[in-house]
């Protein structure tokens, strides 16, 4: 295909012939790439991905002090020059703009890869920055099924490389306080937690077949996945309900509240995940679930749940999102914000810690940037010191993947049984044949 890892090189630059194993330019090693970042030299970064999210993380980057954002990359040639419009209020350095972000990862003069383009680019363009020698922040899911997020921890080992995942409520202070007076028993014994998130999203109607526009890159923004014909109504927010390019309204929110309980209630993988739901309110090309409840239950006697409504907007505890563990003396609630309240069994307010930043977590561009911004510290510093990532590659896997089996239960239709040392599901043909994924020629991941 004219765009793959292989055709690629053949069309830039002289000088660059072809892909060698594994993905790095011929001549360069992973070493090579890699620049001694001295304690007082800003962080250089690239981002992929920059129509919606991309952006916000791009102005957010730029507004650290101690980082520059050197390039910008997208395939609709509108969303770099919205970004760059937007960037210039922020540092001075012009980036510079890439369609295609493997251009990118050539230079020496870039540190970091900041991911934020469709889920089902994040583990393999991961996979080629860290292969190229940069480090990754990596926007949620981390991965478009299991198998990706697996291949991504044993890369960031094998190239020694530091993948932050965006669940940036990892890095607010006030749930971080709220955790850990759970994990000190302020509730008693948590046992059972639930999260969900609702909205009012409309229906995307009957895609029609039509050229594709001059300002979109269509087959490198399908990049790893299959060719499909372009239709008009998947680029640039619907092709989340497609489970070619997307995984639904699980990783999209839920990937962040399923986190939050499995943190809060110490667990790792489940034994058992069931999901019920589907798609009820429109008739249109949607096909992930609008409606959608996923139990997962842990061998060490604790349970948690997600519900997932895309099309009835009703809160829950006063809350569009929220996570609520519930204790043997009371219950613990995080709901959208940087803040938590505590509740006795007879459901009364024993103590509520607030933060007066405004969060809107329906604002699928940027709901919470200064809180945002502690989490891209926390990246730095890992960068830098070796520090510890609040959300690393090897927890952001584990919270991926259970709402990934809720999703594989939903597409079965039944309960998985799950292997909770591995997280692996034991012994169904059925479900392991959506554990990976079939790539575009040229495009396999392969460390």
């Amino acid at each position: 295909m004219k765009n793959s890892r292989r055709e690629f090189l053949k069309k830039i630059s002289a000088g660059s012939a072809s892909l060698i194993v594994g993905g790095i330019l011929p001549g360069f090693s992973a070493q090579s790439y890699a620049r001694i970042i001295g304690s007082n030299e800003n962080i250089k970064v690239s981002i992929m991905g920059v129509n919606s999210r991309g952006k916000a993380l791009a102005v957010n980057f730029a507004r650290q002090k101690n980082c520059e954002v050197v390039h910008i990359c997208d395939v609709d040639i509108r969303a770099i020059e919205k970004c760059n419009k937007a960037l210039q209020e922020m540092q001075a350095l012009k980036p510079i703009n890439y369609t295609d972000f493997r251009q990118s990862l050539e230079s020496k003069n870039v540190d970091a890869l900041v991911i934020a383009a469709p889920d089902h680019w994040h583990a393999p363009a991961a996979l080629l920055a860290m292969q190229a020698g940069k480090d990754v922040y990596l926007e949620k899911p981390c991965s478009h099924n299991p198998n990706e997020g697996e291949i991504l921890i044993k890369a960031a080992s094998k190239y020694g490389k530091v993948i932050q995942m965006g669940n940036q409520r990892r890095s607010w202070p006030n749930v971080i306080k709220g955790i850990q007076e759970l994990k000190d028993g302020i509730i008693g014994r948590a046992y059972f937690g639930k999260s969900w998130y609702s909205n009012n999203r409309g229906p995307i109607g009957i895609g029609n077949e039509i050229d594709i526009p001059k300002w979109l890159d269509w087959d490198l923004w399908q990049g790893p996945a299959p060719r499909k014909t372009y239709k008009d109504n998947i680029v640039h927010y619907n092709w989340h309900w497609f489970w070619h390019w997307g995984t639904g309204e699980a990783l999209n929110n839920g990937t962040h509240m399923v986190d939050l309980l499995r943190w809060g209630l110490g667990v790792d993988y489940p034994v058992r995940v069931s999901s019920s739901g589907g798609r009820f309110r429109y008739q249109d090309d949607w096909e992930t679930p609008d409606t959608q409840v996923i139990n997962f239950d842990f061998e060490e006697k604790v349970s948690m749940t997600w519900e997932g409504r895309s099309c009835n907007g009703k809160k829950i505890e006063g809350s569009t999102v929220g996570a609520l563990f519930y204790g043997e003396q009371g219950s613990l609630l995080l709901t959208g914000g940087n803040n938590y309240t505590i509740f006795n069994l007879k459901g009364d307010i024993v103590k509520e810690v607030k933060d007066d930043q405004k969060i809107d977590p329906r604002n699928k561009t940027n709901p919470s940037e200064e809180l945002d911004a502690k989490h891209i510290q926390n990246f730095f510093d890992g960068i830098r010191n070796g520090s510890k990532l609040n959300a690393g590659i090897i927890s952001g896997h584990k919270s991926t993947l259970l709402v990934q089996l809720g999703n594989i239960s939903q597409r079965i239709g039944r309960s998985l049984l799950i292997d909770n040392r591995t997280g692996h599901i034991q012994d169904d043909k059925d479900a392991q044949q959506y554990w990976s994924r079939t790539y575009e020629s040229g495009w396999d991941m392969k460390l």
